[in-house]
Order: structure tokens, then sequence, then C-alpha cells
């Protein structure tokens, strides 16, 4: 009688047969990655250097318009540069972090940031600065979709509901620090190095989180990496650049006819690009963002919630940097300072955001936008009512409202967003949704700004601003309403 017959004839339990002599022993599983709470910590640090560096310019650029004579076109540049390279390259950099490694393109990426930031902080000239620039903001597309494919691969449950709170609260706190931070070391002139300072800091955060990456962040990588999708990669370079870039160059330029060449050509590039990546869906193939992922109801509807969001967020940042320090004759310090209540209050909001979450789930995001509309509704009239005698403490109030609210949607609206994307594409999701993010800071500044520069001078620093704040007060309408639509359950 077969083996087989013995055991179904007798299905009591017996002991297990001992292994042949000589035959190998099964190899054991691998342990799954697990990220410590300094692999957080340092995946994180890589998070907020991008966010910093794209927002801490903001108050050093008077300092380098008078240092380098860069003129108005080529500190557009200095800021435009950096957000349009880093939003073409993020989802390339998911891709690739996805097949090579995540700690390993993290720590590439976070090596180039740090040596493209001593660049950019010994730059001879305006042009010099422009080039380091663009080459940073190419780095930081290295480093950050690591972060958020990282945390989606080695943590589960209350465990990712944290860091992806942390992650969330990283964020948007870097962004108003960075104004904060900048200020202050403009002011500080270290050693005499006066706006160069604000790139030079980054060296040694670098060097010290190159060492932290070694040594607590998990290597993890795609189950099934794909090939990068150079003809999506290419498309999609060309929508963005052809978009951001004469959106964030015209005004200073004069509006030359190749800005309207490029505008022309983004609908057709995007269209493109779409069709090619169906195209490549429907083939088998696995594309630079595939339509399926945009399938998944939380991505979507999050992602066109992302968008009018951080436009708005951007302006605003860059048109209080502009209007304290030229209109209301703010140093860069007191500006820096004034947003220290923002700050604050996001703080506070994204602390108690996941207690709030699980109570009243997505709503919270809605709640939000309302509490940031009555933040921004108070600016305003502290800058109709109160200038040109404004200072800190009247803006207080509505600033920190401002910050509370921006602090009840980012985090819980990113933490949503990646709550369904599968591990095995954690790259990707991220990266779709950076570049998302990214694109609509780029996008925020070319255009509200652009449209609070060309109103300052028919109207007034305080009439341009308070145009600017009503249409801000006109995207939080619209991200509000988008809320409402997003799923009622954050897992």
């Amino acid at each position: 009688m077969s083996e087989t017959t013995v055991r179904t004839t007798h299905p009591s339990p017996s002991p297990a047969l001992p292994a042949a002599v000589g035959a190998p022993a099964p190899a054991p599983a691998p342990a799954p990655a697990v990220l410590t709470p300094l692999g957080l910590f340092t995946v994180l640090l890589g998070a907020a250097l991008p966010l910093i560096d794209f927002f801490i310019v903001n108050v050093a650029l008077p300092a380098i318009d008078a240092d380098l004579a860069a003129g108005p076109a080529m500190l557009e540049l200095v800021v435009g540069g950096y957000g349009v390279a880093y939003s073409v390259l993020l989802v390339l950099g998911g891709r690739i972090g996805d097949t090579v490694g995540r700690r390993r393109l993290f720590v590439i990426g976070m090596a180039a940031f740090g040596v493209t930031s001593l660049a950019c902080g010994l730059a001879p000239t305006a042009w010099a600065l422009v080039a380091a620039r663009v080459a940073q903001g190419a780095a930081a597309a290295l480093m950050l979709p690591q972060v958020l494919a990282t945390i989606q691969a080695t943590t589960r449950g209350p465990q990712r509901a944290r860091a992806m709170s942390l992650y969330g609260a990283t964020g948007g706190l870097s962004m108003v620090a960075g104004q904060i931070l900048g200020g202050v070391l403009v002011a500080a002139d270290v050693a005499g190095s006066g706006w160069r300072s604000v790139f030079l800091v980054n060296v040694p955060v670098v060097v010290a989180g190159l060492v932290l990456a070694v040594r607590a962040v998990p290597e993890t990588r795609s189950e099934r990496p794909a090939s990068v999708d150079v003809p999506g990669t290419l498309l999609l370079g060309l929508t963005l650049v052809s978009l951001l870039l004469p959106l964030t160059e015209g005004r200073a330029a004069g509006w030359p006819l190749w800005t309207w060449v490029a505008l022309a050509v983004s609908p057709f590039a995007a269209l493109a690009f779409y069709l090619t990546e169906r195209r490549a869906d429907r083939l088998g193939r696995t594309p630079l963002v595939p339509p399926s992922l945009l399938r998944l109801v939380s991505l979507r509807r999050g992602l066109v919630m992302l968008a009018p969001f951080s436009v708005g967020f951007s302006g605003f940042m860059f048109v209080v940097a502009v209007a304290l320090q030229q209109g209301l004759r703010m140093g860069p310090v007191e500006a820096g300072a004034a947003l220290v209540p923002m700050a604050l209050g996001y703080f506070g909001a994204s602390l108690a955001g996941p207690r709030l979450v699980g109570r009243f789930g997505s709503r919270v995001v809605t709640a939000g936008g309302l509490v940031q509309a009555l933040g921004i509704a108070l600016v305003c009239a502290a800058v109709l009512y109160g200038w040109p005698d404004l200072g800190i403490a009247g803006l207080a109030p509505g600033v920190a409202l401002a910050g509370v609210g921006q602090g009840l949607q980012q985090p819980v609206l990113m933490r949503l967003m990646l709550s369904d994307v599968p591990a095995d594409r954690a790259g990707v999701g991220s990266g779709v949704m950076i570049t998302t993010q990214q694109s609509s800071l780029a996008l925020g500044v070319a255009t509200v700004g652009s449209l609070f520069l060309a109103l300052a001078a028919p109207l007034g620093m305080r009439d341009a601003l308070v145009v600017v704040l009503l249409v801000q007060l006109g995207l939080i309408a619209v991200t509000t309403a988008l809320g409402l639509r997003l799923p009622r359950e954050v897992r």
C-alpha cells in the first residue's frame, strides 16, 4: 500500500519522518523588513529636506538678487528650476527605487542632494545657481519617492497609520519651517555667508542622514520590478516642462513667443502621454503611471483634491514672503517669525489628526478646509484694515487657524491616498502622489505668485495681497467640496 493510502486510512497524527541523510535543510523564509523608530526618523529626514529647500529660498531671494544681480527672470528660475526638475523626475525615481532597491537609491539621492546643495551655496553667478538648483531638484526626485515606498513596504496596521501621519505632518511642517529657517539663516549671516547658508546648512544634515540610512533603513524592492517606461517618461517630462516652465518664467521674461508655444504644446503632450500609458497597460506592460492604479478611488479622488490644496499653499507662502518684506518692510527674521503660529497650529492639528480620523474618518479633511478658510479670511481682514502698520500680532490669529486647517487636511489626505496601493507598487503610487503635489506647488508659485506681482504695481501691495487671499479662499472652497467625495473610512 502506498504511503498516501496509509495516511488517508489512518488520519491520526504521527511523528514527522526524519530527513534523509545528507539532504539539505529547507532554507528559512526571510523575515520581512521592519522599519525601526530610528529608520522612520531617517526617512522622514529625507522627506523634509527637499520640501524645506523648495521654500527656504523665498525669504533669501532679495539677498540673492543683491549679491548676484540676478534680476526677476533669474530669480524665478532659482525657484522654478528646482520645482520643474523635481516634478519631472519623481515618478521615474519611484520606479527605479522599486527595481534597484529603495534604500540604495535613497542613499544615492541624499548624497547627490548634499553635493548639489554645496554647489548652490558656492555658486559664483546667477546662472551657476540656477544650474545647481536644477541638479538639486533631480537629486531630490531620486530620494523622496523612496520614503513613502519604504514606509508602505516595512510597516503594517497601526504602525503604518502612525508613520503615514508623521509623514504628512513632516511635509507640512517642512514647508512652513523652510521659510522660517531661511529668514533666520539670512539674518544670522554665518561667517559672512549671507544667503548661501540656506543651502550650505544641508551639507552636515546630509552627512548625518547618510550614516543613519546605512545603519537603520532596511533595503526593500518590488517583487516584480518593471523596466523603465522610456516613452512615458519622455512624454511626462515634456508635459510638465511645457506647462511649468513658461508659467514660471513668462511674466518676468515679458511673455516671449516660446512661452506661448510651450503652453500650446502642453495639452497635446498630456494627451499623448495618457494614450501611450493606456496602450502599454492594455498590452500587459508596466507603464510609468499605470491607468489601472488611478482606478483606486482613494488615490484618484485624493489626487484631484491635492492639486488645488498645494497650489494655494505654495502661492500663499511665496506671496506672504514678498509682501511682508517688500510691502511691510519686515526683515527676514521677522517675516519668518510671522509664520511661527502657522507651524505650531499645523503641528498640533497633525498630532490630533489620527485620533480624530479614528472617530470621524475623512470628514476631518472637510472640517480642516473650513478652519483653513476662516484663518485666511482673518488674514485678509487684518491686511485690509491693518495695513501698513500690520505686525506679527495682527497676523497671528488668522495664520494660526490656517495652519490648524492645513494640519487637519494634508496628513490625512496623504494617508488616505496610499491606503489601497499594493506594496509592490508603493514606489509608483508614492511617485504619482508626490509628482502631483510638487507640480502643484510649482504651479502655485508660478500662477498665484505671478498674479500678485502683476497686480502689485497698479494696485499696490495691500490690494494685490487681498486679491490673492480671495483667490485662495476660492481654492479652499474647491478643496473642501472635493473632500466630501473622499471615501469615509481611512484605513
